[in-house]
């Protein structure tokens, strides 16, 4: 086999590898960003620990049948970017989302969030969650409440005996 044939076939393993590894991925319509704006975007997302990258829509199609996620080549038309986040599943929609609210050239088309295929509406309400930490302190406090409550109503308590011994 030509080298040639060889080189796609390992771009589109690569593919396949990042499509199911990934927490999730994004796929968007680029058109009509100029080169400052998608180099900003590249930068947002790679300073979020996410791979954006753009591949041939016939390569992503065969690695989507390689990664067993047909549904995603109904999306693959046109001009399209992947990013793929290893680590944080909300990343990536939360990043483009925003971005896209900005500039409307921006679209996104799809993606796959913790190996299923995900739709615009999906992804959209994904980058609405808070982040990791935001989750994590909503969770905190969840679990303060009652100690917070409890002390406070013992507090109440306890300046109403004093009042009353007074």
């Amino acid at each position: 086999m030509s080298k040639i044939i060889e080189h796609k076939k390992q771009i589109v393993s690569d593919i396949a590898e990042k499509l199911q590894n990934s927490k999730s991925t994004v796929l968007v319509d680029y058109r009509g960003l100029d080169v400052d704006t998608v180099t900003n975007l590249r930068q947002q997302l790679r300073e979020a620990g996410v791979d954006f990258k753009v591949y041939k829509n016939t390569m992503t199609r065969r690695a989507t049948a390689e990664a067993e996620l047909t549904d995603l080549d109904e999306v693959l038309v046109g001009p399209t970017a992947l990013a793929f986040s290893a680590d944080d599943a909300v990343a990536p929609a939360k990043i483009i989302n925003s971005f896209a609210k900005e500039n409307d050239a921006l679209e996104i088309k799809g993606g796959v969030v913790e190996g299923s295929v995900a739709t615009v509406d999906q992804l959209k309400e994904l980058a609405e969650l808070p982040d990791q930490d935001g989750l994590v302190s909503m969770l905190l406090s969840v679990l303060q409440a009652p100690m917070r409550n409890f002390a406070l109503a013992t507090k109440a308590v306890a300046d109403q005996k004093e009042e009353q011994g007074a």
